[in-house]
C-alpha cells in the first residue's frame, strides 16, 4: 500500500502514524532510538506490507501489469489503490480528506526532528503539490507515476501506467474495494497484538 492506506491504517493515534508513514525509509532495526508507539507504526506498516505482498487480490492487480512493467506493477498497484481509498474517501471516513490531509502534514512538522533525512527531502515536494490529497484524480496520479518513472531513470516506464488505469479502472476498483476491506481487519488486529 502507498502513503494514504498507511496513514488511514493508523486509525488516528498520531504515534502510529509517524512510524507507519515513516517506515520505507528506516532500514533493518534501525529505530530503536524512537519512541515505542513510532516503532509499533514501523512494525505495523511491515505487517501490511507483508499481507498486501502475499495477497491473492493485489496479485491479481499486479499481474495484469507485469508484462508490460515487470517487478515495478507491485508499486504501480499500490499506487492505484491509493487513488482508489482518496476518490472514496467517504466510505472509509467521516473526516473530509482535505482536513484529514492538513492534519497529516501538521503532524509530519510538528515531529519533524525525529523523521528520517529522506522523509525530510521529500516533505517540501510532497507537502506543495500536495501529494496525498491530489491521489484522488487521475492528474494527480499521473505526476506520481511520471514522478517514480524518472526515479527509476525512465527504466519502469511507469508514466505509462495511468493509461493501463483508465483501460481496466472498474477492475483495479472492485480489486481494491475487496481487498481493502480485509487489509483494515488485519491492520486493527495487528494493532492490537502489537
Amino acid at each position: 500500500m502507498n502513503f494514504l492506506a498507511h496513514i488511514y491504517l493508523s486509525f488516528g493515534d498520531k504515534e502510529i502514524t509517524i512510524g507507519n508513514f515513516i517506515a520505507d525509509s528506516i532500514r533493518g532495526n534501525k529505530f530503536k532510538h524512537l519512541p515505542p508507539r513510532v516503532q509499533q507504526g514501523i512494525t505495523l506498516h511491515r505487517h501490511i506490507d507483508t499481507y498486501t505482498d502475499s495477497h491473492r487480490i493485489p496479485k491479481i492487480s499486479s499481474k495484469r501489469l507485469h508484462k508490460n512493467y515487470s517487478h515495478y506493477s507491485r508499486v504501480i498497484v499500490d499506487i492505484f489503490y491509493d487513488h482508489f481509498l482518496a476518490k472514496n474517501w467517504s466510505r472509509y471516513s467521516d473526516i473530509p480528506l482535505g482536513v484529514f490531509v492538513d492534519d497529516f502534514y501538521d503532524l509530519l512538522e510538528d515531529n519533524y526532528k525525529i523523521l528520517p533525512d529522506g522523509v525530510k527531502r521529500m516533505m517540501p515536494y510532497m507537502i506543495a503539490d500536495n501529494w496525498i490529497y491530489n491521489y484522488a484524480k487521475m492528474d494527480g496520479i499521473a505526476k506520481v507515476l511520471k514522478g517514480m518513472n524518472r526515479r527509476t531513470k525512465n527504466k519502469s516506464k511507469m508514466n505509462f501506467a495511468i493509461m493501463d488505469l483508465e483501460d481496466h479502472y472498474a477492475d483495479f476498483e472492485k480489486e481494491f474495494t475487496l481487498f481493502f476491506e480485509e487489509l483494515i481487519i488485519f491492520s486493527q488486529q495487528k494493532l492490537k497484538s502489537l
